[in-house]
């Protein structure tokens, strides 16, 4: 533990060399409108005459040394209630229609034409604000955070228009001051716009980026300069109730239907420009994505990511803590076993450089086989700015079982009374982007455990045009335990260096290509080796934007528990025993501007115990624009091992089709099936979006066991939500 301050040091060593921003000279002056604006997609008012013309795109993709060949403009206005922006993006001399693959919210952008604004709020290069669309009219909105990172889950109140012709598209949107958080007083923001083009595979912004970076990168923003202080902040309350109705049954159980009627309530409290808190009553988040299922033949636990709108805004201060493998906090364990009883959350910026996250929820007691306690789940994260983009975030995290007494009944299940996490984080951010790193320590507080029980980990990556190089390494006590996070195994010492090189020809089909070694070696506490991973690939990208990706990989395990290679729960590799084996395979993906995409994956090697395993997977898409996107994806695997295991094939299938009958209407259906978990699943869900951010949803759910065949369980749900400024 020692290293730390070094490592802390060298990081702030680091920032301090790079704290000057880019891009300066980039400044769009908006002034208020000269005239009223109606949001149709129809350059026709006064006030866009009058504004400033933003031109001069550079391009980033293929390659950062040239100007865009596909021109773009973009104007901006607001007043006393919106921030306007009207782009207008016009089409190249090629042929064809606008390449997207729906009118759904928050689209993927590489696969299709869009528009997209970039906004540093608070001048911090950290967090922000995104918004856009694609040639069809779908928003996008998301918040920004790590510099150059949206998070697309958050979900708020806005208006736009798409309107097309044969030589253009023009985005027009209103953004209600009171959706975004900004610093008061301020009259400069960090801005950058960005365009995709998929017929030219061109992707470019008005203030340049250099090609290895996200053309979200904060570091790489223009300036908008207002003519005027921002509109004074008034407190904006939104309630959001819900009413659910439905009927659910459980048919293994054989219990009668359960009719289920619920009602609850949301409210975002604006405490500031820039601070918000938000509280919920008996949440349901019945109409989220059902989880995409996968094959695990793995030993450790799966993660699946959140995707409930209450814990997603600033979800930085939150969930961003920590590594893959080491996440202090993962708001998926609250209410997955529970009901939430009601919760409440404050977060933002307390003032230019500070920033605060605080959650507080309790769940449920289980009154049936389980006996799950009531339990209180508590972070607080306090965030302290250095430099231009580095931070240093200290954060307490408390799980604790209410009036819980363990031993009263001597029948029921044993829960942890309490587990509490202590830690910081330092994440160094230079202005440019070149040297990157993170370095986070953790001490966990359990009841009769003391000692062994601290997580320490770091990393520092430098990324240039020619050349990404990195090191990572964990170190996780025996007794470090994190009731709230996601932390799937313990007591190992973890190294994980990476080298790649990229070259770049003048011309031909080739845009780049290179190799990459990485190594993830695993120790335990005493040095001795217990795993590793070696893998050295080569990747090339062809111009219009499609990768073929070659891979040769060596593993080797020795198993600290015994292990079920299938994940059957059937039979066990002994604890102790030592495998090595070898294994090649390649990865394709295909360019994303064809109505028809696919990639494709293919692993073939030995296994555990002297066996064998065999890997396909692949995806097929396929767009009819821009109302139907359907999606196909399997994986099969398929391993051969000495008995008493024997062959076993394992089957993975889903298949997705959304259908977007406008902008605020959508009909998705989801149907999986799951060979090593002989299971079924068919999930349909209908949206109608009747204002902003207030939905109707009607969702079907069906699961069924794999021979023989027949109803798990099955449920009918129907959901309004009302967002509602009193």
């Amino acid at each position: 533990m020692r290293s730390i301050p070094c490592i802390l040091f060298l990081f702030s060593i680091v920032g301090h060399l790079y704290a000057q921003k880019k891009n300066e000279v980039f400044k769009y002056y908006i002034t208020r409108a000269s005239s009223p604006i109606k949001v149709d997609g129809v350059m026709n008012e006064k006030a866009w005459l009058d504004a400033q013309v933003a031109t001069d795109f550079c391009m980033v993709l293929p390659m950062d040394s040239s100007c865009s060949n596909v021109p773009t403009e973009v104007r901006m206005t607001y007043d006393n209630d919106n921030l306007y922006i009207l782009a207008t993006c016009y089409k190249p001399a090629i042929k064809g229609p606008n390449m997207v693959e729906s009118m759904r919210r928050d689209f993927n952008f590489g696969k299709n034409d869009n528009f997209l604004l970039f906004m540093d709020t608070y001048g911090d290069q950290t967090t922000g604000f995104s918004f856009g669309a694609n040639a069809a009219g779908a928003q996008w909105d998301g918040t920004m955070y790590d510099g150059g990172k949206v998070d697309l889950n958050w979900d708020n109140r806005w208006v736009s228009a798409v309107k097309n012709d044969a030589t253009k598209y023009i985005w027009e949107a209103a953004i209600p001051f009171k959706t975004i958080r900004y610093k008061k007083g301020i009259r400069e923001w960090g801005i950058n716009f960005s365009r995709n083009d998929l017929k030219t595979t061109e992707k470019s912004s008005w203030a340049p980026v250099p090609r290895q970076f996200p053309t979200a990168s904060l570091s790489y923003t223009g300036t908008l300069v207002w003519d005027e202080p921002l509109p004074e902040h008034h407190s904006n309350i939104s309630l959001i109730p819900y009413l659910l109705t439905g009927v659910s049954k459980d048919y293994i159980a054989a219990t009668p239907a359960n009719f289920i009627k619920h009602v609850g309530l949301d409210a975002k409290i604006s405490m500031s420009s820039s601070l918000n808190l938000d509280l919920t009553v008996h949440p349901d988040f019945s109409q989220v994505d059902v989880d995409k299922q996968v094959t695990n033949l793995s030993r450790f636990e799966l993660f699946y990511p959140e995707k409930r709108q209450f814990f997603l805004e600033n979800a930085d201060l939150f969930s961003n803590l920590g590594y893959t493998n080491v996440r202090p906090f993962f708001s998926r364990r609250i209410g997955l076993t529970a009901p939430i009883n009601a919760g409440a959350r404050l977060s933002g910026k307390l003032d230019k450089n500070w920033r605060i996250g605080g959650m507080d929820m309790e769940t449920a007691k289980m009154n049936d086989s389980t006996a799950l306690p009531a339990q209180n789940f508590a972070e607080v994260t306090l965030q302290r700015k250095l430099f231009k983009k580095s931070n240093i975030a200290f954060f307490y995290i408390d799980k604790t079982a209410i009036d819980y007494h363990p031993g009263k009944d001597s029948a029921a299940p044993v829960y942890s009374q309490y587990n509490r996490n202590l830690g910081f984080e330092y994440n160094l951010a230079p202005s440019n982007n070149t040297w990157t790193g993170k370095a986070i320590f953790i001490k966990s507080f359990s009841p009769l455990v003391s000692g062994n029980d601290y997580a320490h980990a770091a990393n520092l990556q430098y990324s240039s045009r020619k050349w990404l190089i990195s090191w990572q390494h964990e170190v996780i006590g025996k007794n470090y335990t994190a009731e709230v996070g996601y932390v799937p195994r313990s007591n190992y010492i973890k190294l994980n260096p990476l080298i790649t090189r990229y070259f770049f020809p003048n011309s031909g089909i080739v845009l780049s290509h290179g190799p990459q070694l990485t190594s993830t070696y695993y120790f335990d506490t005493k040095f001795n080796r217990t795993d590793n991973e070696t893998a050295l690939s080569y990747l090339v990208t062809f111009r219009d934007k499609s990768t073929f990706n070659a891979v040769v990989q060596n593993d080797y395990v020795e198993l600290l528990a015994a292990f079920d290679p299938t994940n059957l729960g059937q039979n066990f590799l002994p604890a102790h025993s030592k495998h090595e084996w070898n294994s090649a395979g390649f990865d394709i993906i295909s360019a994303p501007q064809h109505t028809y995409t696919y990639t494709f994956s293919l692993r073939d090697g030995n296994y555990y115990d002297n066996g064998k395993l065999f890997s396909l997977s692949g995806d097929i898409g396929y767009r009819v624009q821009p109302f139907v996107n359907l999606d196909v994806a399997a994986s099969y695997n398929s391993l051969l091992l000495p008995q008493p295991w024997g062959t076993n094939n394992f089957l993975l299938l889903s298949t997705k089709v959304d259908v977007t009958f406008t902008n605020n209407v959508f009909l998705t259906a989801y149907f999986q099936y799951n060979q090593q978990t002989k299971n079924t699943n068919l999930n349909t869900r209908f949206q109608w979006r009747y204002k902003p951010a207030s939905d109707l949803f009607l969702v079907y759910t069906d699961n069924y066991y794999i021979g023989p065949v027949f109803v798990k369980s099955r449920a009918f749900l129907l959901k309004f939500t009302y967002w509602w400024n009193p």
